[in-house]
């Protein structure tokens, strides 16, 4: 029974720290909104990728701090959202923008 509290205790903090650092639609990360994150899911996918990022997806770019994007580039939330971080780390040069030197 002690195991089985401890075990459920332990999932519930996975839990509650994964839902404290996954965005929130009303969160910004990097100067980017979730829903604007989400439009270069596609073009950055782990599985079955677009070819290209959309339009959408470089207009956010264009507005979006690179260099704090960097820093996420090996997350293991990334995964989550089915995400290749080599593949969304080429999509600044794709959009026509320059990645940080050190990124």
């Amino acid at each position: 029974m002690a195991k089985a509290t401890a075990l459920a205790t332990l999932l519930m903090m996975v839990a509650a720290a994964t839902l404290a650092v996954v965005p929130s639609p009303a969160r910004a990360v990097c100067n980017m909104s979730s829903d604007q994150l989400m439009t270069c899911q596609p073009a950055a996918a782990a599985t079955n990728p677009t070819p290209s990022p959309s339009a959408d997806c470089c207009a956010a770019l264009s507005t979006a701090d690179l260099p704090c994007l960097c820093s996420y580039k090996n997350s293991p939330l990334l995964s989550l959202y089915d995400i290749d971080p080599d593949r969304a780390m080429q999509l600044p040069a794709e959009c026509g923008l320059t990645m940080p030197a050190n990124c």
